[in-house]
């Protein structure tokens, strides 16, 4: 069995609000993504997750926070999607909770997920092609 692999690829993020900041503690993430790895993996899944320093976003809320999030997808066709393009709105805005969201639904139901360059998502401005 061919293994799928999901990739969640952080952006530099550049907080430019001195009343707003989204603080993420690294061991925690790293935690998080090890748990969430060996979870996946019963089902063949292969995650993994890493810092992309080459693009940097500026957050001035929560919405641009999830576009510095990007999930890739090769063998389901996602080159580069942010996250907030896979989920949406974020009921809780927990980004952890927000992650395995995202990374549940390319993996579970891919169908789901709008197509790039889909007219029918909100453009978060990001960059993403949506």
């Amino acid at each position: 069995m061919k293994k799928k692999e999901i990739r969640v690829s952080f952006y530099r993020r550049e907080f430019t609000r001195d009343d707003w900041h989204y603080p993420l503690d690294p061991q925690a993430l790293e935690s998080f993504f090890a748990r969430f790895a060996e979870e996946l993996a019963a089902f063949g899944i292969r995650l993994c997750h890493g810092q992309e320093d080459a693009v940097t976003l500026q957050v001035q809320g929560y919405g641009d926070l999830l576009n510095s999030v990007r999930l890739r997808s090769p063998q389901d066709g996602f080159s580069n999607l942010c996250l907030g393009h896979v989920i949406g709105a974020s009921p809780n805005r927990d980004l952890f909770e927000d992650i395995r969201r995202g990374v549940n639904r390319i993996a579970f139901a891919p169908e789901t997920v709008e197509p790039e360059g889909s007219s029918k998502v909100v453009c978060h401005n990001c960059g993403c092609g949506c």
